[in-house]
């Protein structure tokens, strides 16, 4: 069997609450699929940090892709950023002081992006950013809303990473539940859609479940074990 790396968002995937609390046989999972020989990498819109931290206590291999593709966590001292964050603040502040309610989410301190409440009208927030010409991406990840440099996505990210250490589209598998997931699912051989993502999501995806969260990842699992041998 040819070693397969999984690219597996966080946030409404492998947490199970919706306040961030891993579901642990999910973890487990992706665990065994390290152990047997293959690659868990997470993809996701928190920081890197957070994701790299999780995969060092969880077992997985130890690089993440946080932010939604603008910063990279190589090591816990070694971080690739690939979006600009003062454009991102200079985007925020016109958002602001054009739209009420629009606040920035606590979270952990980003590099790249810049983290809102889900608070506002997106739409309105892009036509204001189109009008003067600002040229940043503003995504849901359901878990807030995220502004990241133009070009930026999970999709880019993770293509970083592909080319550092020589992954093939065709030995990717990307798993996820939100629209930031789609980016990805588009450099991935195969994509899977959870059951609590959006129906537009899932028509982006190569393959779906019906299980939401952790449960979905373990269904997914499941449906691909018989071609994911020990490599």
């Amino acid at each position: 069997m040819k070693k397969k790396t999984f690219a597996v968002d966080i946030d409404g995937t492998i947490t199970e609450n919706g306040g961030g609390r891993i579901h642990l046989d999910a973890l487990e999972a992706l665990r065994r699929l390290t152990n047997m020989g293959h690659d868990v990498i997470y993809v996701t819109g928190r920081s890197s940090v957070e994701a790299y931290l999780l995969s060092v206590f969880g077992g997985t291999k130890k690089i993440a892709v946080g932010e939604n593709g603008g910063c990279i966590a190589m090591d816990s001292d070694d971080a690739i950023l690939l979006g600009n964050i003062d454009e991102c603040n200079s985007a925020f502040d016109l958002i602001k002081n054009n739209i009420e309610g629009v606040r920035k989410k606590p979270v952990f301190p980003r590099l790249t992006e810049v983290v809102l409440e889900r608070t506002f009208d997106m739409d309105a927030a892009r036509k204001i950013l189109s009008e003067n010409n600002v040229n940043v991406n503003l995504s849901d990840s359901q878990y807030a809303i995220h502004i990241n440099s133009k070009g930026i996505d999970k999709g880019t990210g993770f293509t970083e990473i592909m080319k550092k250490f020589n992954i093939l589209k065709d030995d990717v598998i990307a798993i996820g539940d939100s629209a930031t997931d789609v980016p990805l699912f588009k450099v991935a051989k195969t994509s899977i859609a959870l059951g609590n993502a959006s129906d537009a999501v899932r028509s982006e995806a190569t393959m779906t479940v019906s299980g939401c969260s952790g449960d979905g990842v373990l269904e997914a699992l499941d449906k691909l074990a018989p071609t994911l041998s020990e490599v």
